[in-house]
């Protein structure tokens, strides 16, 4: 593995490497982000992100805000494997956002430099935007491990579902399934807002502690999802690439 850039700001250690083809970025030694444009869909963390999206099929995808950028990995899978009209992407650290446009190739996506939350804020104030899918994957670090930046608590999630289009998603990132069992997300005013019985589900990787919420109004479908994911991630394709466990989340 070769470090092909490092830079410090602010008391905080920048990296990015490569290994092979694929491009990688640790902040503070964390790992954050991964992309190979040779081979994109090998298994990996984000694509156990990308995955909840095919609960729609890909047409209906035209709006996506990705809160959490990191080296803008996701943003690729997403324009390679659903290629919505608009990708906004909100990013606290300015570093990250550079390393994603010059060395992980973003493009024709917009970028945002803000806190998430003063973000969102702006959105519920407007009143105007309504996004198809909404990605949570707030991480920082502390003493070497990613942790979420702040909790999911309900006023986060009711404010996450307050800008969804009627159909859309929500797809949160934590740490375990614990953090997500104890999150807003389980509370009944929040509950009460999903389709009930199917409006939640977790997804897992054995390779990785995080648990993946994915929640909606509307109902998601295993059947769906199985009809539109790509096969390297396909849990109904022998061949995957992807080890993901997939659960209804009662």
């Amino acid at each position: 593995m070769a470090i092909i850039w490092r830079q410090c700001r602010g008391g905080d250690r920048y990296e990015v490497r490569t290994h092979g083809a694929s491009v990688r970025l640790y902040s503070n030694g964390v790992f954050h982000s991964q992309w190979n444009p040779r081979d994109p869909l090998k298994g990996s963390l984000w694509e156990l992100l990308l995955l909840p999206t095919f609960f729609r099929p890909p047409e209906q995808v035209k709006r996506v805000l990705l809160l959490g950028v990191g080296g803008g990995a996701l943003i690729r899978l997403l324009q390679s494997f659903v290629a919505p009209d608009s990708i906004v992407g909100v990013d606290i650290d300015r570093v990250h956002l550079n390393v994603a446009r010059r060395f992980f190739g973003v493009k024709g996506a917009e970028l945002i430099c803000a806190d998430a939350r003063e973000y969102l804020s702006g959105c519920q104030q407007s009143k105007a935007a309504q996004f198809d899918l909404v990605v949570d994957d707030l991480f920082g670090h502390a003493d070497g491990e990613a942790r979420r930046a702040f909790p999911a608590d309900p006023d986060w999630c009711r404010q996450l579902l307050n800008i969804l289009a009627p159909h859309g998603v929500v797809v949160g990132n934590f740490g375990c399934r614990r953090e997500l069992l104890d999150s807003g997300w389980r509370t009944s005013v929040v509950r009460s807002q999903l389709a009930p019985g199917k409006g939640a589900w977790t997804f897992e990787h054995p390779e990785y502690e995080n648990c993946i919420g994915v929640f909606s109004r509307a109902p998601l479908l295993r059947a769906d999802l199985l009809q539109w994911a790509p096969s390297a991630i396909n849990p109904r394709d022998p061949c995957r690439k992807l080890d993901a466990r997939l659960r209804p989340l009662r």
